[in-house]
């Protein structure tokens, strides 16, 4: 399993990407002041890197315990994006209606559209991450 200091760097690699890619792109597609998409996308990534923690160190040792390892196939990778995204919009769903002063659905239809984004980002990623830093168990894995 990944270290702590390879959770730590994943996480905050994960979100300064993150912030530099999506803050521009939800001024654009809500219509936000550049202020107010900074302010929704840098705090959507402040409680998503304490949930990536949370959440992949659970999802690895869950892994470990069902399949007796960490490797990933492209069947839980989608999984693996899908519920993380899931467990994020319950966390941030009533902070952003109550920051932008909006309706909760209309809260849900920002939410999911960068929901959407991010499980696309999540998932090259994630993959991208695994490339560049695999962990020495899969070279055993793969032989």
């Amino acid at each position: 399993m990944r270290t702590t200091a390879d959770r730590i760097r994943h996480a905050v690699s994960f979100e300064v990407i993150g912030i530099i890619i999506a803050t521009p792109l939800a001024a654009f597609a809500f219509h936000l002041p550049g202020g107010d998409s900074a302010v929704i996308v840098v705090a959507s990534a402040t409680v998503a890197m304490l949930w990536n923690y949370v959440y992949n160190l659970g999802f690895d040792h869950l892994m470990q315990r069902l399949v007796g390892g960490t490797a990933k196939t492209t069947r839980i990778r989608v999984a693996h994006a899908v519920l993380f995204e899931l467990g994020l919009l319950m966390i941030m769903l009533p902070l952003v209606a109550w920051y932008l002063q909006i309706s909760i659905w209309q809260a849900l239809v920002m939410d999911i559209a960068l929901a959407l984004f991010y499980m696309g980002y999540a998932f090259v990623f994630n993959w991208a991450y695994d490339r560049v830093f695999p962990l020495p168990e899969w070279k055993n894995e793969a032989a």
